[in-house]
């Protein structure tokens, strides 16, 4: 009877072994020594079943040997393959690839070629709101240094958050301001039609400069092309809403409920729609659908209340993963992104964001920002990880912005026509002697990182961008009709990802700003405004008087937004140079 024991014991052992006798456990980290979380993981024994890295990058996996392979994956870094010892504790790394790498670092807005000013990093708070400071771009001596450039993108929240301020008889934070966004804004062209072609076109102009005589402004206006509506590839959109506690309020969840309502009446059957939100806890509320089934979609939106935390973090990675369930080839796969940017859990800071989001841009997937709210907004939160998501950046301050954003330029914000776009400007150092790019403005810390290099920027169908330098020319009387510079445009057809280049001439046919098309002199008008906003060393030499004459006579008085525009300087000129009452 014993030795019948000693057999079935000795059989149960057996047994067991082969069930799973031994437990990995390990943390998987990058090569930065920081944890990863959601990485895939799979062992040898386990045949096709998937594990993933829990909080802290940490997991544990039984195992039914005592030495088993282990392989670790996630986008933008190497596989890990390796046989280990299952008795042992893993401390395991993922190494970056190089691509990834690129991309962790700094991006500037605009550069100039060998031009590196060291310069302290600074963060601005202001009434609870956070904004990234900026160092405003100075005039180049052409000789040393002849080209520069600029990112191009189709952002144009820094506008619609000013307004905000003004409109609550509030001054605005200086580093709120990024007056290439003001002029986005507009939609500003000097084409009288939009662009069908398959490529970007280009208008020049040269004026007098209204705040320095000696001086003159070179506009530069690239239109992107027009995706024909018939033509418009299908879409995978995941809207990821922020439903925590600080959502509660008129102008945060109900006016995000109310602009998503409007863009989900545009969508196709051909469309898959999802929603995920983010509050007391992470839910997939709803699942990809159909584009066409609007009840279901509506009813879901209808059903949303805010309360709890801000788990930003965890929320992102589950919208990216339902995103890439339903991924589209060559379709429009993108994530919108609503919030306040208060995320109080798991990532908080602006770098570990953005480093979360670099890593996740590499599937193909785009992320669009909208902001909303007053008090908490975190500016710098939502337009890093725009930009890192090679997607673009909107400020709900309204209904009607809502309805601008999301459903009147619909396709200018989500379909994008060229990736990675980037303009290089090469000054003729025999006419120009100094030269200032106005906007685009560079973080500081990106000046400091002598590693930073121009992140080309995404445009979306039938954008019409315009640039603005101040420059000083050697000569006037013997540069008329010459090139004074070149513009090089590089981008990424986004339905090929084929690089196309094109260049284009500024030829230097100098005329009186007052004598300037309508559009140039709105555009200057906007600039000089936002350079008073942010008080700007540039203009100590103009009032918000004298912007409102130029925008009274420029403005289009059919068109909405320019005629608000010169409400918004009005109340500015009252918030800044408010009239003192006389003493008795």
């Amino acid at each position: 009877m014993k030795q019948l024991l000693l057999i079935l014991l000795f059989t149960a052992t057996l047994y067991s072994n082969s069930l799973g006798q031994y437990y990995i456990r390990g943390q998987v980290k990058d090569d930065r020594g920081r944890p990863i979380v959601g990485a895939l993981i799979k062992l040898y024994t386990k045949g096709n079943l998937q594990f993933f890295s829990g909080d802290n990058g940490l997991f544990g996996i039984p195992s039914s040997k005592q030495i088993d392979t282990i392989t670790i994956a996630l986008d933008g870094f190497e596989t890990f393959r390796k046989a280990i010892e299952t008795q042992k504790y893993q401390n395991l790394t993922l190494k970056m690839l190089a691509a990834t790498a690129s991309l962790m670092k700094n991006k500037l807005a605009s550069i100039t070629k060998n031009l590196s000013p060291n310069q302290q990093i600074n963060f601005l708070s202001t009434i609870g709101e956070s904004y990234t400071s900026f160092i405003e771009n100075d005039f180049v001596t052409a000789k040393n240094y002849p080209e520069t450039g600029f990112a191009l993108n189709i952002d144009r929240a820094s506008y619609s958050n000013i307004r905000r301020f003004l409109n609550n008889e509030l001054p605005v934070p200086n580093n709120a301001v990024r007056i290439e966004e003001m002029l986005n804004y507009f939609n500003l062209s000097l084409d009288k039609v939009p662009n069908t072609s398959q490529q970007f076109t280009c208008n020049t102009a040269v004026t007098t400069c209204p705040w320095q005589a000696n001086n003159h402004l070179v506009f530069i206006n690239l239109n992107a092309p027009k995706i024909n509506l018939d033509s418009v590839p299908p879409s995978n959109l995941v809207f990821l809403i922020d439903v925590s506690g600080s959502m509660d309020k008129p102008n945060r969840l109900p006016l995000l409920q109310a602009g998503f309502k409007l863009l989900a009446k545009n969508l196709r059957p051909i469309d898959k729609l999802s929603i995920v939100t983010y509050g007391s806890n992470i839910a997939v509320a709803l699942p990809p659908t159909n584009g066409n089934d609007l009840d279901k979609i509506n009813a879901v939106i209808d059903s949303l209340t805010a309360s709890g935390d801000s788990p930003g973090e965890g929320a992102i990675k589950t919208a990216y993963a339902i995103a890439k369930s339903v991924f589209i080839p060559n379709g429009n796969n993108r994530i919108i992104l609503a919030t306040d940017g208060d995320f109080n859990v798991g990532q908080t800071s602006d770098k570990d964001l953005e480093d979360m989001i670099t890593i996740q841009r590499q599937s193909g997937i785009y992320l669009t920002c909208l902001g909303v709210g007053m008090g908490n907004y975190k500016d710098s939160k939502l337009e890093t990880l725009a930009k890192k998501g090679n997607g673009n950046f909107a400020y709900l301050d309204n209904a009607a912005e809502a309805e601008k954003v999301l459903v009147t330029e619909f396709t200018k914000t989500i379909y994008t026509v060229a990736n990675d776009a980037y303009v290089s400007v090469v000054f003729n150092e025999a006419k120009i002697k100094r030269y200032r790019l106005i906007g685009f403005d560079n973080k500081k810390e990106a000046i400091a990182d002598a590693s930073s290099k121009v992140e080309g920027g995404e445009v979306g169908s039938a954008h019409n961008l315009i640039a603005i330098f101040e420059v000083e020319p050697i000569d006037t009387s013997t540069i008329i009709g010459q090139n004074l510079a070149t513009i090089a445009l590089q981008y990424k057809l986004s339905a090929t990802g084929n690089n196309q280049p094109q260049v284009f001439p500024i030829v230097f046919n100098n005329q009186k700003l007052a004598n300037a098309p309508a559009t140039i002199r709105f555009a200057t008008a906007v600039s000089m405004f936002g350079a008073l906003l942010k008080n700007s060393a540039f203009s100590k030499k103009y009032s918000f008087s004298d912007v409102l004459e130029l925008a009274n006579a420029a403005a289009d008085k059919s068109n909405i937004t320019q005629q608000e525009f010169i409400n918004l300087v009005q109340k500015a000129e009252r918030i800044y140079q408010p009239i003192k009452k006389k003493k008795r």
